[in-house]
């Protein structure tokens, strides 16, 4: 009775705007995704069907009508600490190949460097096979985004060579471009998508990155998610892979910002073949949001955006790099995706789920945290909207570069910014944890009931998800900590979608991963 009436004179005392109201949109059937559109049109209107793009009449990318599996979970192994059966790898692999399979012109492959190897070339080149058995000619595009120095030893001419090795025959009649590109050293920025759009009509998107390493030949695979879509969507991200591939091709001779390969020299493709409306057969609406990073555009000029850019003093670690996430408003209109997971965390009415590797980013040199999304946060908890946090075992934390899973070193330094907002939102202590003990849940992910890997390994979630509501989520390659990246993926909203999300991978992840909670308002959990 004392924490209902607590969590009653607390709504009371907050202004309107921060109660957990209906969406702007709420009488639409999209409410969610009209938000988002209204957040991204005003902060880029000039990118749109470049770096942004909403569609209709989509298809999720499942093996059967009705199916769960458009949801690419790597190694899907849920429950099972020794992980021997990885059913979602298999399935993941199996649609790379078999999308790749059906190209009748075009096959763009984004990533991190390195370079896809393994069971992911593998499939890769199976799917290319098959294609130009069917008497198809195909142009195709590799591109990867290099950190500066680490690597170094990325070369797409070695890439391209592999690549026409494995074709063997079937190289005759594929056209390959392979670039490695840094946009900005200075402001850490290069290609961190992870696509695969087969003429235009077919994507897989998400954080999976195509290391055998790291996902597949590995007792202690990373936890992470992709997305299949089919129709209108894809040529969304085709669309923005052109943009990422005109900058790459402008700059090809510039041997500190680009490596570019080609076959039978060839010269660099802009732009790859595709129809202009490719059919979905869905009724599935999306919101493709990109961004484009440091480097590529200084700002979107048809911008009007006038953003009260915030003021906190604790994202700084010492010495630290011009803050682009919280103190750049031209950042801000070439990366509408930022605006994008703002705006869905504060549509949501009544829970928000996010699942991430991280929400704190290595600091120094980069800003701690996203000051505007965790005040969204903020204002959610203290409106009552539950919110659950899973991020990825700080026991992966590595040095800078490194590759660690985590960048964070214990689960304190996300309850301690978030109780900070809280505070400044609120002027009283007591009510911020009286309001992150009663909606808060926070925990490091397990994909089982053992607290590690069957071979003593942590494990690492990679995951790039925001759910709300059971209605709308986004999965892409975007992180919620400062980054500042060139990275895609998609806001869909579908109840029935999002339901599949929630049986298939966030049921599952909080049963095994709340034993690590220390906030979780279902079991009156409250470390503050």
């Amino acid at each position: 009775m004392a924490r209902t009436v607590r969590t009653t004179a607390l709504s009371l005392a907050l202004p309107f705007a921060l109660l957990p109201a209906a969406p702007a949109f709420a009488d639409s059937p999209t409410p969610h995704l009209d938000s988002v559109e209204q957040a991204v049109r005003q902060v880029s209107p000039g990118l749109e069907g470049s770096v942004w793009e909403r569609t209709s009449g989509n298809r999720l990318g499942a093996s059967a009508p009705g199916g769960s599996d458009w949801l690419l979970q790597s190694p899907g192994c849920w429950g099972d600490a020794s992980c021997t059966d990885r059913p979602g790898s298999r399935r993941l692999l199996d649609k790379m190949r078999e999308d790749i399979s059906k190209a009748t012109r075009s096959v763009d492959i984004s990533t991190l460097a390195p370079f896809p190897n393994g069971a992911f070339q593998d499939a890769i080149t199976a799917g290319l096979k098959e294609s130009v058995r069917q008497g198809n000619r195909l142009q195709v595009r590799v591109l990867v985004g290099a950190a500066p120095i680490y690597h170094a030893n990325v070369i797409p001419s070695s890439y391209r060579d592999e690549l026409i090795a494995k074709l063997g025959p079937a190289a005759a009649n594929v056209t390959l471009n392979v670039a490695s590109m840094t946009t900005s050293k200075t402001g850490f920025s290069w290609n961190h998508s992870k696509l695969v759009v087969v003429d235009g009509g077919t994507v897989i998107t998400g954080g999976i990155n195509s290391w055998k390493d790291d996902y597949l030949d590995t007792t202690h695979p990373v936890n992470d998610v992709d997305l299949a879509l089919t129709g209108p969507a894809a040529g969304s991200a085709g669309r923005y892979l052109d943009t990422l591939w005109d900058w790459t091709c402008r700059n090809k001779s510039s041997w500190a910002s680009v490596w570019f390969a080609s076959s039978g020299g060839a010269d660099c493709m802009p732009t790859l073949p595709r129809p202009a409306a490719p059919a979905g057969g869905g009724d599935v609406p999306a919101l493709a949001v990109g961004g484009l990073g440091v480097g590529i555009r200084q700002n979107d000029p048809a911008s009007a955006f006038k953003p009260v850019l915030p003021t906190a003093s604790d994202t700084k670690c010492g010495v630290g790099v011009h803050d682009y996430t919280n103190a750049d408003r031209d950042y801000d209109t070439v990366n509408p995706e930022e605006s994008a997971l703002r705006a869905l965390v504060a549509s949501a009415t009544g829970h928000i789920e996010i699942s991430q590797q991280d929400v704190h980013a290595t600091c120094p040199p980069l800003p701690r945290y996203d000051v505007r999304l965790y005040d969204t946060l903020a204002a959610k908890l203290a409106a009552g909207v539950k919110v659950r946090i899973v991020v990825s075992d700080p026991a992966n934390r590595g040095a800078v570069g490194s590759g660690g899973y985590s960048q964070i070193k214990s689960l304190g330094e996300v309850s301690d910014a978030l109780r900070g907002r809280l505070t400044a939102l609120t002027g009283d202590e007591s009510a911020s944890k009286a309001a992150m003990c009663q909606n808060l849940q926070l925990a490091t992910a397990r994909a089982a009931d053992a607290p590690t890997w069957a071979d003593g390994k942590p494990y690492a979630q990679h995951h790039k998800l925001v759910s709300v509501d059971d209605a709308a989520f986004y999965i892409g390659s975007k992180n919620l900590y400062p980054s500042w990246l060139q990275d895609f993926g998609y806001v869909v909203e579908s109840p029935a979608a999002a339901r599949q999300l929630k049986d298939s991978l966030l049921t599952p992840q909080w049963k095994y991963s709340q034993a690590t909670a220390v906030y979780d308002y279902a079991r009156g959990l409250c470390q503050g």
